[in-house]
């Protein structure tokens, strides 16, 4: 499991220049940690009702809870704002539109070091990119060593021991039209709704290794509409030696899966031996599994088509 530290410095650092942010109070909490990727709207909290008020998100202000805090007086303003400050969990706080800012929330902030910027950004557009940034930072992820490709649309993670052609397939595969996301290292996020993205690690971006022919860039060789930086994992791909695969699947029929940071994605075990087309293999694996997710399992369908036809011969 990866873990990082995402701090309200780091973020200002990064996001400044797309989420249009200013700071304008204090300063001195920069170095507070956001630990958590959801963002809240502190409407009820601003009245009162901190019941289940996320002090740990980061809060942001749009003009509802911009214009509750213009309307009511100073110091009733300020007794809600000592309890919602109170906490030390509490990364920032972002204001959308360009709206201004109450004087005793920016007072406040400065007191207790809680770091306060202003976004021209409208509300939903600053919670869709900012939330997309700390997901990215801050959801379960890990690194596994593998292949990831899209093949017709379907992620396709490809692992296996050394030297079994994981990326010889992937090059196989590019060739034929399919599109490279990840080569030797593959950082799997668990996103929200229990969706497995596969990401390509920074320094190894457009790049594929392969024996004898070194490290291919593959944006040069094939174009740019050959690479993705991330795709949802929907296929776990196992290569195996021929002659470890006591009794290689011919069925299809006991459908199998591989856990990742706790999600569960259906695995196709293939044995490898000299003459086998592994992206073919691999290319029809995916477009099978594509029928699975639209609810079409063609070995169940012709298990029934034989158990009703023996039912059939049975009443005759």
């Amino acid at each position: 499991m990866i873990t990082q530290d995402l701090t309200v410095e780091r973020l200002f650092k990064e996001q400044a220049k797309s989420l249009r942010l200013d700071l304008l109070a204090g300063k001195r909490g920069l170095g507070r940690l956001i630990t958590v990727p959801e963002i809240n709207r502190p409407g009820l909290a601003l009245a009162g009702f901190l019941e289940h008020f996320s002090a740990e998100r980061v809060q942001v202000f749009g003009r509802g809870e911009q214009s509750y805090c213009m309307k009511v007086g100073s110091p009733a303003l300020r007794k809600s704002l000592s309890s919602i400050l109170a906490s030390k969990e509490m990364p920032c706080i972002l204001f959308t539109h360009g709206l201004d800012i109450p004087p005793v929330l920016l007072s406040e902030c400065d007191k207790r070091g809680i770091p306060l910027f202003r976004s021209h950004l409208k509300t939903a557009d600053l919670v869709s990119e900012l939330g997309e940034k700390l997901e990215y930072e801050l959801s379960p992820s890990c690194l596994v060593h593998g292949v990831f490709v899209d093949i017709y649309g379907m992620g396709v993670l490809i692992q296996g021991g050394a030297g079994m052609g994981k990326s010889e397939c992937a090059l196989e595969l590019l060739k034929r039209g399919h599109i490279l996301i990840a080569d030797d290292v593959v950082r799997l996020q668990h996103r929200r709704g229990g969706v497995l993205r596969g990401i390509c690690p920074e320094p190894l971006k457009n790049h594929l290794e392969v024996r004898g022919l070194g490290i291919l860039d593959v944006s040069l060789l094939f174009g740019i509409g050959f690479i993705l930086e991330h795709k949802r994992v929907r296929l776990a791909v196992q290569l195996l030696p021929w002659e470890k695969v006591e009794y290689p699947d011919r069925t299809g029929l006991s459908d199998t899966a591989v856990s990742f940071l706790g999600i569960d994605i259906p695995q196709v075990r293939i044995p490898v031996m000299p003459g086998r087309n592994l992206a073919v293999l691999i290319e029809v694996a995916a477009l099978n599994q594509r029928l699975k997710i639209h609810g079409y399992h063609a070995a169940e369908n012709f298990n029934q088509k034989l158990i009703d036809r023996m039912r059939e011969a049975g009443k005759k």
